[in-house]
């Protein structure tokens, strides 16, 4: 991949870029600048984009420079077409170098992520990429890989959404990526961009439908349903919960682990790993579960005392449960939105709700949950007509010192 440099005798900047297998290096007069640099990469990313197309033209970007009498006719066809032979003999198949990556990646990765791009690349890539040289797969291969993804039929007979083939095209980006880096060659990936994912939709409950919930849900199940309401954990959380990580003295879960595909493993992320405090009816409904469960590991468990499996759950008692309350099919997760707004509307800190939550700032709070709050919402001055009001009703507004 190219980059821009500074020349320390001069302060300017220059292009340093391959290109036909060889490294150029273009002079600016420009000054190392913010700006100066945003729009140099600019400049960079349409030259590599255009390499990559096998479109460059030296000439056109650099007209006046010293490396054009050395860029004869030959030199000036598209690399592709001129270094094929030598860059299926230079790169290893993707198969190959898709399966080193992996193994290099193991080290950072939780068993349930490698588990996932395992699948991945067994079940996408390699059947499309998995015979061809990592250093001769090209944006028309990849584009065309991704439109045909569109086509596939996923779960349900429904076609794979633009998240699912997000993800799926995730470890290829990644692979040829690292593959260019070392080889030495651009990345037939630059320039494209993920697909737009329509935004997550958020039903929340009232509290009206919440206190109809929790009065008519079957009572072994009524103190995990109230938990999630009112502390908005992640079915992962939740379901993966152990007593070592409940603080009734102190009245605080302890959210540091997840169950995911079966398995207890740490929180995805630092802002996930937080500490949710109790409200009392949540605190209440800890003391009531540990007469249950209390001597076993997980705080909501089968009878056996492994975990929740949270399908069951969510077929066996959450939709029959909704059905028969007339209430609209929502997932489970809409706790978790529910709590979020409960919390905003009854005038809690957004700062205080963010951090339980699991955000790390309150921008993803309020773009995604305002609307459901009048309070943050209104745009009338009513907020400020009701302080004047109330201050002049006080004889605290007009008052001043008569000379």
């Amino acid at each position: 991949m190219g980059s821009i440099k500074n020349r320390p005798e001069t302060g300017n900047l220059f292009f340093d870029f391959r290109y036909c297998g060889k490294r150029y290096r273009e002079q600016t007069l420009l000054k190392d600048t913010p700006a100066n640099r945003k729009k140099m990469q600019k400049v960079l990313d349409r030259i590599e984009e255009e390499i990559s197309l096998g479109t460059f033209e030296y000439a056109r970007y650099f007209p006046n420079s010293k490396s054009l009498a050395r860029l004869d006719k030959p030199r000036q066809e598209p690399k592709r077409a001129i270094d094929a032979s030598a860059a299926e003999n230079e790169t290893p198949f993707f198969v190959e170098f898709g399966l080193q990556w992996l193994e290099e990646m193991r080290i950072q990765w939780r068993n349930t992520q490698i588990k996932t791009v395992t699948g991945t690349l067994e079940k996408y890539l390699n059947p499309a990429f998995g015979k061809k040289r990592v250093g001769l797969i090209t944006k028309r291969e990849i584009m065309e890989f991704r439109s045909d993804l569109a086509k596939v039929p996923g779960r349900k007979g429904k076609k794979l959404s633009a998240s699912r083939i997000n993800h799926i095209l995730t470890p290829l980006r990644m692979i040829l990526n690292e593959a260019a880096n070392r080889y030495e060659f651009t990345s037939p990936y630059h320039g494209i961009k993920s697909l737009k994912v329509p935004r997550t939709i958020v039903e929340p409950f009232s509290l009206e439908e919440v206190e109809l919930i929790l009065s008519t849900v079957r009572k072994d199940f009524r103190n995990y349903f109230l938990i999630r309401f009112f502390t908005g954990l992640r079915t992962s959380e939740i379901d993966g919960l152990r007593w070592e990580k409940v603080d009734l003295e102190r009245r605080q879960i302890l959210v540091h682990e997840a169950l995911v595909n079966g398995e207890v493993v740490e929180t995805k992320n630092d802002g996930s790993f937080r500490t949710v405090e109790m409200s009392l009816p949540v605190y209440q409904a800890f003391l009531d579960q540990y007469e249950h469960t209390g001597k076993g590991n997980y705080v909501f468990c089968t009878r056996e005392g492994t975990p929740l499996r949270h399908d069951n759950v969510t077929n066996r008692v959450w939709y029959p449960l909704l059905r028969y309350l007339g209430l609209k099919r929502r997932r489970p997760y809409q706790t978790r939105h529910t709590a979020a707004t409960l919390w905003l509307a009854s005038g809690e800190s957004p700062e205080w709700i963010a951090r339980q939550m699991g955000h790390t700032t309150t921008e993803m709070l309020f773009r995604t949950y305002s609307r459901y709050v009048p309070n943050l919402t209104r745009k009338d001055g009513s907020a400020m007509e009701r302080l004047l009001l109330s201050r002049l009703a006080n004889g605290a507004v007009g008052e001043g010192d008569n000379e």
